[in-house]
């Protein structure tokens, strides 16, 4: 068969070529140390890779998010423990004052430290983390959430918004709990109502007032204001309505009896005394601040009280309320603590993840470098052979055999 110089020197160029791309081929998977590189190189492992390879985006962005919500919520967990302890301080120091050695200089050095602890808590609600924002202002974080005001009130100025990052395809962490659900929202002890005791010379006071029937309690009459009086001669109880009106008309009390009225039950300790009154109103939540302010106020009365009854019934409404503070206070600390084992359990999840498709993508993707030097080397022979021939097949002509 005759072969043309054309004909050859084309043949040639197309050996060269697919023996340089060959070559080229198997440099590009050692350079790059994987074994597919493009769709072409086998597709099928291509697809599963790009799954695998999502997979670990995902992961990182969630490990990403993880490191953030831990940060928030360790930062509170933190700060929900020094509430504990300052708040704790409070109460020994309203033990102390209760203590009838006590002078009433004595009452106000106790009254000056709980005001200082005040102020160490609203510095704890005004607290920023790492960046410079407040972490108990919701949505507001650049706003300061709390403001102690001429009247010693404190005003919240944030919202109620909560934010929260995704640690898992279906899981997001909440990073913050707002101000008002902290500080301000803080169950009443005795129940949905507050008492305000007018004549109280036998110390009775509110053990607990709670709704029991939403149904009727909002149909009664508003505002939910509701006066108890204990008739100046007989001691029968009377309770009306904010308009006057008798919810509970005149009977005699018997010491412990629950009364119930427009859906509302009331149970008193103590024995009333003919001529007390007191009014309880609609209340469910007492702020922190309303409290140790309550508190503050109570030992600035001094050792001289013009009813000493109704001093001791204050110091035990506030008593009380301060154990339930605390509380309030540990139960914000747990749901730190839950929201961070969440966080836990979801890391420890993702690093195992991780490594399970880091070793099946491994197992697809890398290169068999023993392998690869071979065919290497075996590319670059076939290469260096081609040329060779190249060279010595050009060169021949008729006259070399003449």
């Amino acid at each position: 068969m005759r072969v043309s110089t054309q004909q050859f020197y084309f043949q040639s160029s197309d050996q060269f070529g697919s023996k340089q791309s060959a070559l080229s081929d198997q440099m590009k998977y050692i350079s790059s140390g994987k074994r597919v590189v493009t769709a072409k190189d086998d597709a099928v492992s291509y697809g599963t890779l790009a799954g695998y390879k999502n997979d670990i985006t995902n992961i990182e962005k969630y490990k990403r998010n993880i490191d953030r919500a831990e940060s928030h919520n360790s930062q509170q967990e933190i700060v929900f423990a020094d509430a504990e302890v300052i708040l704790d301080k409070i109460k020994q120091d309203m033990l102390l004052a209760n203590n009838g050695r006590m002078s009433t200089e004595d009452l106000q050095v106790l009254a000056d430290q709980v005001r200082n602890s005040f102020d160490q808590l609203l510095d704890i609600g005004n607290t920023k983390n790492a960046n410079g924002n407040y972490i108990f202002s919701g949505y507001q974080i650049e706003q300061s959430p709390f403001k102690q005001q001429a009247d010693g009130s404190v005003n919240y100025s944030g919202d109620s918004g909560i934010n929260e990052l995704q640690v898992a395809k279906n899981i997001n962490v909440a990073t913050n709990q707002t101000g008002d659900d902290v500080f301000l929202k803080v169950e009443n002890a005795i129940g949905d109502f507050s008492a305000d005791y007018i004549t109280n010379t036998s110390g009775v006071a509110v053990e607990r007032a709670n709704v029991v029937d939403r149904g009727v309690y909002n149909s009664s009459a508003m505002p939910h204001d509701y006066t108890f009086d204990f008739d100046a001669v007989t001691g029968d109880l009377t309770v009306t309505d904010s308009g006057g009106g008798i919810v509970v008309p005149a009977a005699p009390y018997t010491a412990g009896q629950t009364i119930t009225f427009d859906g509302i039950e009331v149970t008193l300790s103590g024995n009333p005394l003919p001529g007390d009154n007191f009014i309880i109103s609609q209340e469910e939540e007492i702020s922190i601040f309303e409290t140790v302010n309550s508190a503050i106020e109570w030992m600035e009365r001094g050792t001289v009280s013009v009813n000493q009854e109704q001093h001791q019934v204050d110091y035990s409404t506030i008593l009380t309320q301060l154990n339930s503070a605390m509380g309030h206070i540990t139960s914000r600390r747990v749901d730190s603590g839950i929201r961070l084992q969440v966080i836990e359990s979801q890391k420890n999840r993702h690093l195992d993840s991780e490594l399970v498709t880091t070793t099946s993508l491994s197992r697809i993707e890398d290169l068999d470098f023993a392998k690869a030097i071979s065919e290497f080397e075996q590319a670059q022979l076939a290469l260096q052979a081609s040329q060779q021939l190249f060279t010595k097949v050009q060169g021949l002509s008729l006259f070399n055999y003449i």
